[in-house]
Order: structure tokens, then sequence, then C-alpha cells
């Protein structure tokens, strides 16, 4: 399903690494990879519950062997920045990233600087996913929706030009929410790497190969732990109808050769069974190592219940023990 001419292999410049010495960005990639580990916990449900609640599952996450826990920014959700201080609190090793930090929200020196202030904070433990959302999203904050690669050009510009009076602190790790190609070459060039969300393993594989082998390549696959096929069924399309509803992620499966029938009501059942995959421990464990074959560094699993205030402590529990080797206490 990858579309022709994909496999181009671009030999993207890495312009972040003219930040630093020779070698120290291969440094810092390696660094950012053990610390994020092969697997994370990637969560809506937590930005639902109160603090303490939160801070037990994440904690609860971290004991089961998931290093990173991952959480979104949605409208009228938690503030992404302030939302991160509350998760670090709750491990005294766990990584927290945004999946994602909506551009629109904040502007680059707000931004940067609250990502300086969270990287001081917690060494090694927090990192920045940014993205552009979606029209929809920033036409009810009420900003006008831009261009995607240009708006993300513009606001990385500003970003690299952001004074800081704090201490020192280096530079926080950075990756874009980044599906298509030209956002992928972006997400190489100039940050860390990149968050694709709600993508199939073939979209793995194709962001690998346009990235190049060095930049980090996080992905998220959603997952319902659920052997009644019928409830799980019902679970991910729920879960699907909400993004098949955004041009964004339409474009970006039609670019992966789904039709129009595998997008319409909520998703053909070949089209969940591949995107956002149901049954046992055995058949998520199976999708997560396709991923991570693919050409995944690390890829967090949201994993979806019929109530999406659930934060599935114990099926977070069950799917470490599934997964072995690849998450460590």
């Amino acid at each position: 399903m990858v579309p022709p001419g994909a496999s181009r292999g671009l030999a993207v410049r890495r312009l972040v690494g003219a930040l630093y010495p020779e070698g120290a960005m291969t440094d810092r990639l390696d660094t950012l990879r053990s610390a994020l580990g092969r697997v994370g916990a990637w969560s809506f449900a937590l930005q639902t519950q109160p603090a303490a609640r939160e801070q037990e599952a994440v904690a609860a996450y971290r004991a089961a062997g998931f290093r990173t826990t991952w959480f979104p920014e949605s409208v009228g959700s938690k503030e992404a920045l302030a939302h991160a201080a509350l998760l670090l609190a709750a491990t005294p090793d766990g990584v927290v990233a945004t999946g994602i930090a909506n551009i629109y929200a904040r502007d680059p020196m707000a931004m940067m600087n609250g990502a300086r202030t969270l990287t001081e904070a917690y060494p090694g433990r927090f990192v920045l996913g940014i993205g552009v959302s979606h029209a929809p999203a920033v036409t009810s904050r009420g900003s006008v929706y831009e261009k995607p690669l240009t708006r993300m050009t513009a606001y990385l510009d500003a970003m690299d030009a952001v004074a800081w009076a704090g201490p020192a602190v280096e530079r926080p790790p950075i990756v874009l929410a980044a599906l298509g190609p030209r956002m992928l070459e972006l997400a190489a060039a100039r940050t860390d790497g990149a968050h694709p969300y709600f993508v199939p393993v073939e979209h793995t594989a194709l962001a690998r190969r346009v990235m190049g082998p060095d930049a980090l390549l996080l992905t998220e696959v959603a997952a319902v732990l659920d052997t009644d096929v019928e409830r799980a069924r019902q679970t991910a399309r729920a879960f699907a109808e909400r993004y098949l509803a955004s041009a964004n992620y339409v474009a970006n499966c039609k670019r992966l050769g789904y039709s129009d029938e595998d997008l319409a009501g909520g998703g053909s059942d070949r089209f969940l069974d591949e995107v956002v995959p149901q049954g046992d421990v055995a058949r998520i464990v199976d999708v997560v190592k396709a991923h991570l074959d693919a050409g995944a560094d690390h890829v967090c699993v949201q994993l979806r219940a019929p109530d999406p205030t659930d934060v599935s402590i114990a099926a977070y529990e069950e799917l470490a023990a599934g997964l072995g080797d690849l998450v460590r206490p």
C-alpha cells in the first residue's frame, strides 16, 4: 500500500545537527532513544482525570515497564506544558512527551521557554512534540489556520531565535507531528524527529525512508485489548470516526492507498485491523513489533476502552507482560 515513488530514501541534511559539535547529535539521539524506551504508553484518558488520579496512572504505567507516557492537547483540555509538569512529578524517572502541543496555542517564546523550564527541572525526562493541529481546532481558538508546512517552518525559525535568561539548560528534545513526506522531511531536517499518529505499518516504513536512518521515528499505535470481536470493533470504530472526519488524516490514508469505501462509516474492517488493531495481547504485540521492524525507534501504544475516560491501568500491565523485554521496569 506504499504509494509509487515513496521509496526515495532522501538524504536529509539535519540542520539541527549544526547546533552541536561533530558527533554530538548522534550521541543526543542515542541518549533520547534509550530514555524513551522501545514502547511507551499514550493516553487521552489522562486529561479527563483529576491530577491525583492521572499521577497514579502514570506511576502505574512506569511500574509496569513503560518508560514514556504521551498525552495530547485537545480543544478544551488541560494546557500541555502545565499538564506535563503534573505528570513529570508522578515518577522519579519516567519520561513525559506531548503528543502534541498545538503551535497555535502559544507563541514560539512561550513554547520554547516552557520546554526549557521543564527540561531544566527534569533533565532528560521531557520531550516536546509540537504540531499544526487541524483547521477546526485552530479556528475554535479564534486563530486562522495557515498552510501547515509554511506555518511550522516559520514557527521553528522563531523558536530557534528565542532568548533565554534562565539557568543553563540543553536544547529540549523536539519532535513534529508529521504524516506527509514534506512534514516528515522538515522533522528530520529541523528537529529530533517525528511523531506520526493514526497510521498503519506501511506509513512507518515510508516515514523511515523519507527521513533517513538517523532522525527519531516515534509512532503512535491505537489498539483495543479486547477479545470480544464485536465490542472491540465498536470501540475501534468509535475512535476512528473522529479522525476520519479530519481532512488531514483522510488525505494521509488515501496517500497510503485506502479507498473512499475503506474510510466511510468509521472505517472498514480491513482499515480498522491495520490502523486500530483489536484482539488479545499477542495480536497487539505483533503490531507493535511490525512497526519497530519497519523502522520506528519507539512505539507509543494508545489502548482504547469502551469508556474513553478509562486510564486502563490493568490493560497496560497486561500488555507490558506480553511485550517482555521491549519494556523494562
